[in-house]
């Protein structure tokens, strides 16, 4: 059983924004050592946003300054703030651990789906 949930996905125009979280559920997973990872077709999954264990952030390149990552530890959910989207941010979104997330792939949650368009 996959205790993640992810939401907030959607259609977007380009310069649009979204909110995505992640509700985490049972003793498997800390938010304090959690990441939003993306699968756009055709290609692997990337890391984009995480929280490092120690509390430090860390992001790919291509969202630094226009994605944040934060969290909320009483609600047990993580969330990514997402400005400034561009097409190529096109992909379904995904939350686990980090940062050695499962190879498995049933360990992962359904992802919530970001589509960037005009």
């Amino acid at each position: 059983q996959v205790d993640l949930v992810e939401s907030g996905g959607g259609l977007v125009q380009p310069g649009g924004s979204l909110r995505l979280s992640c509700k985490a559920s049972g003793s498997s997973f800390s938010i304090n050592a959690m990441g939003w990872y993306r699968q756009a077709p055709g290609k692997q999954r990337e890391l984009v946003a995480a929280f490092a264990p120690g509390g430090s952030t860390n992001y790919a390149d291509s969202v630094k300054g226009r994605f944040t990552i934060s969290k909320d530890n009483a609600k047990n959910t993580v969330y990514l703030q997402m400005n400034g989207l561009k097409p190529e941010d096109t992909a379904v979104y995904y939350c686990n651990k980090y940062p050695y997330p499962p190879n498995n792939e049933n360990y992962w949650g359904p992802g919530t789906q970001v589509t960037v368009s005009s």
